[in-house]
Order: structure tokens, then sequence, then C-alpha cells
């Protein structure tokens, strides 16, 4: 068994930096509340929080080093004209449809209760390392896959590694993933891996039907969704635009637009060593940004199958980095240089 897994839970009393650092990164813990944030200049970045009611650990919201965020609220804390489907979908998170059998993708209080034990949840179980300093800060962090009876599937170790460059910021997330006492199994399906489900004005225009928070922050039902401000487009490292990239392979995604007057890109690299590279794109118009390397067969049309089986005490790792750019839009010519940099 992988050395850092084994020993008992420490608990960890971690401090508060709310005064110092204020010129670069620091943390700001809330344990009482369940979140850790970072903050840049004194203005929040980011979040590393567990809710209980969000069934795993997640960055949220994610914000440009100016402060303009670019996640959807809904549900944590609902903004005008934020789309109210898949209460699932928040911040920046990684898991998957069918592990075992279990879905600890669809996960949520939405679920009723009496069909909850086909479904997984992520539980936070202790901070490894965290640190900051000056335009760096990093994150180590356990956690545990579990079936509603409490029984445990994956040891889960993950690093987040933050670094800052003028008005981007990167994060590269670092997982391990390792079966515990039995055979795990990731069954090939579509929803997967690493994901963020991105703020109104990043989707691509739509027609279509939804629902959505008004002025008065109440759901509203409209046969069409308005498009005004509506500014998304998705690009791929292999030239595909828009909805041409849902299930295209690419070693990396970007997505562009603007927030009121904020130029704004999001964008998501693949690493040469991950299994399945270049991964599947599960993009969505609707604002669900995620890479999905182990749904091969629903995105090759069934010219590929990918099963991934771990025995007891086996590992897979999985290494990505996420780009928030506020201020411009990043270029095809920009997003190759990180992505040779991220491959280095």
């Amino acid at each position: 068994m992988n050395s850092f897994f084994i020993g008992c839970a420490v608990l960890l009393v971690l401090p508060t930096f709310s005064n110092a650092q204020s010129s670069g990164l620091k943390w700001v813990n809330k344990p009482d509340q369940k979140i850790h944030e970072l903050h840049y200049k004194n203005r929040l970045l980011t979040a590393y929080r567990y809710d209980d009611s969000i069934m795993k650990p997640v960055l949220y919201p994610l914000n440009t080093v100016s402060g303009t965020t670019v996640t959807r609220g809904f549900p944590i804390a609902p903004r005008q004209g934020d789309r109210t489907d898949h209460p699932h979908h928040v911040g920046l998170w990684l898991n998957y449809e069918s592990v075992n059998g279990l879905d600890f993708w669809n996960n949520s209080t939405a679920i009723p209760f009496e069909k909850r034990a086909s479904y997984g949840s992520i539980f936070h179980q202790e901070i490894l390392k965290q640190e900051a300093r000056g335009d760096q800060a990093v994150l180590v962090v356990r956690a545990l896959w579990k079936n509603k009876a409490g029984e445990l599937q994956l040891h889960e170790k993950t690093e987040f590694r933050f670094n800052v460059i003028g008005d981007q910021w990167q994060v590269q997330r670092s997982t391990t993933l390792m079966a515990a006492d039995k055979k795990v199994v990731f069954k090939d399906v579509k929803d997967g891996m690493l994901a963020i489900r991105v703020a109104r004005e990043l989707e691509q225009p739509s027609k279509e039907a939804s629902s959505f928070v008004d002025a008065n922050g109440i759901v509203t039902k409209v046969d069409q969704l308005p498009t005004e401000n509506i500014t998304g487009l998705y690009t791929s490292s292999e030239g595909l635009t828009g909805d041409a990239v849902w299930s295209s392979r690419a070693r990396w995604v970007m997505l562009n637009g603007k927030i009121k007057a904020d130029p704004v890109t999001v964008a998501m690299i693949d690493h040469p060593a991950n299994i399945g590279y270049p991964t599947y794109w599960h993009a969505r118009g609707y604002g669900l940004f995620a890479l999905n390397p182990l749904g091969a067969a629903i995105f090759s049309n069934g010219k590929e199958s990918r099963n991934l089986v771990l025995e007891p005490g086996q590992s897979i790792h999985f290494t990505y980095k996420v780009v928030i750019q506020g201020g411009k839009n990043l270029s095809a010519a920009e997003m190759n240089q990180l992505a040779d940099r991220f491959a280095d």
C-alpha cells in the first residue's frame, strides 16, 4: 500500500492568515465552515470547500485576479441569470459517474433519499500541507470515496499548486486514486472527470427552454433563454470551435468570452502522462466544461472502449492544469505555449 495513505488521521490547527502577505497569496482558513479561502492581494481568488450538501470537495468560486467570478453561483450562492439545472455542477471538481456501479458525478441533495444507495460521496479527510508565499501557493489534501453505507472504495490524495502571473492564475491539480481493499472498476461512461461549471455569460448562446434565477432570486421557467451578453466560445488545440469540441480529443480546450467589460479565458490542459492522452472533451454549450479520459465509448461512437480496473492497493494518477485569464482572451498560440511548458 502506498505510504501516504498509511496512518491515523491528524487533527491540524490551521492558522488564519488574516493580515500577513497582503501583497501576495495567503490562506484564510474557516474550518468551522469547511472552507479554506485563497486570497491574492486581499481579494478572494478561490476556496477549497467541502460542504456536506455538495457531496465532494470543490474549488468554489473561481475568480479572475481582478475579482470577476467565472463560475456559476447556483446552487451555493445563486446570482441573477444563473441556470438552475444540474445542481451537482459546483465550481471546479473531479469525480466520476460509475465507480463500482456508484454514481459519484450526479450526487446532490436533489437525489431522493430512497435512491441514494446508488450514489457515492467524496469526504474530505485532512489537510496534509498548506503554504502560500508571494505568487505561489500549495494545498495537499486527503479524501475518501465511499458509498452511502460508508464502505470505502478509493483513497484520494490531491495536490493543488497555484501560481499567479500578472492577470492570469493557474492551478495544477495532481490526484492519485488508490483502490481500498477490493477491486475498483471505472466503467466507460460519459460523465466525468475534471469539470468546471462556468458563469452564465461564458455559456454559448442558446435558444433552448430552461430555468434561471431572476432579479428577485426566484427560479423562473422560460421557453427560450435570453442570449444578450452570452459570449462563450470553445476552441480546441485541434482547431475545432463551439459545439464541435464536444466528444473530440485535444490536449487543451479554452473557453473565451466576456463578463461585463472583462474579457475572460477559462482553459484546461491535459498532460501526456495521463491515461487516454489526449483526452476526450465533455464541453457543453450550457456551461459544463469538462474533460473525460475514461469515457471513450460514447465519445468515439463505439470505436474505442476504456474500462479502468484497479486491483486492491493499486493506484492511478491524473494531472491537469486549469488557467484563468482576466483582461484579455488567450490565443491558440499562447495556449500551445502553456501546454508545451506543462508537458515539459
